[in-house]
């Protein structure tokens, strides 16, 4: 009798199955996933008021990842103090099929660097982190190199550092580093490419050197500087460093296309004449421990969003504090740089004063792009290398500024 119920109850359960995959057969996975529930969060969340420009948007978005090959992208829009719109495209990881969600973290790239910059802010309020020191009040262990260098000259790309060699190695970093003082290696020996204070130069060095100021000064890590001081304040709860050795909630795969030109930001694997998409591949490893506050952060756009807005006006940080942040800096020589306090300081396409950054990565692009005047927050991440947004941040930018 047990053993008759035993096979009965095997075979209603196969036939649950059966009937499961019979309804989703005719879906595609994503359907599937949508209509059976999101376990990994959710796809898409959009304020009413803003539906239509969320329409167009997305309308924007999928052509681009179709004119671009792209995987997976998630976007997010905030205005005037909150999130408006946030939603995932494509696939994070393209083998098991597992759709992009609201929660999905992508590389930083180089949107690491105004975090950086936040962590620094909060410190230089409450009196413990001073702009137009020796950097070596922090970082005693850093060379002297004949000048002096400061936090401000680093923060604003004017410290001499020099940048990735074109052959990429270090881009593509395989040893994993557990404390950020040790990962000047790769550069403190170095001698400068010019005198402090005499050129704009864009350096992720460079802002690895104030990351490890920002560490000296608050005396713990660096990421856990940022969970305090960032991170936990502004709400930020999927926003991690990236950690090769761990694992990781809704980390999504990392991607790039064959037929590239080459680049360092490419293997020779991937490199070809610039024609066409080529074939995606999966990413060659890269441990960005290295790299923390110059592009080692794992993040979601729904993140930056609130990250951003936390920069437009008075609040998190004081306005004399935001106008240190957003001012662009000059050279010794009264040059004025594009650049602030690892902001670039610029207009849109219609002459609206904007802040940004992008950030390119091993398997990622990001980009956030915060409108002052109009209280304006766009990012935009994927997991492909080099994706190339083009003017897709604006045309966003657009739709949400002129929604009605």
């Amino acid at each position: 009798m047990r053993l008759l119920m035993a096979i009965s109850d095997r075979r209603r359960n196969f036939a649950l199955v059966c009937l499961f995959f019979s309804l989703i057969s005719s879906t595609s996975p994503l359907d599937a996933f949508q209509s059976h529930g999101a376990p990994y969060g959710k796809i898409a969340t959009v304020s009413e008021e803003f539906e239509k420009a969320a329409n167009t948007s997305r309308a924007l978005v999928e052509a681009f990842m179709s004119a671009r090959g792209v995987p997976g992208l998630a976007a997010a829009v905030a205005v005037d103090g909150q999130v408006v719109w946030s939603e995932g495209f494509g696939y994070a990881n393209v083998e098991h099929r597992i759709p992009v969600t609201t929660l999905t973290k992508f590389r930083s790239g180089s949107t690491a660097k105004p975090l950086a910059a936040a962590a620094m802010a909060v410190l230089h309020e409450r009196g413990r982190f001073e702009l137009d020191v020796p950097v070596q009040r922090y970082v005693p262990s850093f060379p002297d190199k004949g000048h002096v260098i400061t936090p401000r000259q680093l923060a604003g790309h004017q410290a001499g550092m020099r940048y990735y060699p074109p052959d990429g190695d270090e881009f593509f970093n395989t040893k994993r580093y557990t404390d950020l003082v040790d990962a000047l290696e790769i550069f403190e020996n170095d001698p400068l490419r010019s005198e402090p204070g005499t050129e704009y130069f864009y350096s992720s060095y460079g802002t690895n050197l104030l990351g490890a100021a920002i560490q000296g000064a608050a005396g713990k890590p660096y990421l856990t500087v940022l969970q305090e001081l960032v991170f936990d304040p502004l709400g930020m709860l999927s926003t991690v460093g990236d950690h090769s050795d761990s694992l990781i909630a809704y980390r999504t795969g990392y991607y790039e296309r064959s037929g590239r030109l080459p680049s360092f930001f490419q293997k020779p694997a991937s490199w070809g004449d610039g024609t066409g998409l080529g074939e995606l591949l999966n990413a060659p490893f890269a441990d960005n421990s290295n790299k923390w506050p110059g592009g080692g952060i794992l993040t979601t756009p729904e993140d930056l969003a609130r990250f951003g807005l936390a920069h437009l006006k008075p609040g998190y940080l004081r306005a004399e504090t935001l106008e240190l942040l957003f001012t662009a800096q000059r050279t010794s020589s009264g040059e004025e740089t594009p650049y602030s306090m690892n902001w670039f300081i610029d207009r849109d396409p219609k002459g609206r004063p904007i802040y940004h950054h992008a950030g390119g990565s091993v398997g990622g692009t990001s980009f956030v792009l915060l409108y002052p005047n109009e209280e304006v927050v766009v990012a935009i991440q994927c997991n492909l290398t080099g994706a190339q947004y083009g003017d897709l941040y604006f045309q966003i930018g657009d739709a949400f500024i002129e929604r009605n």
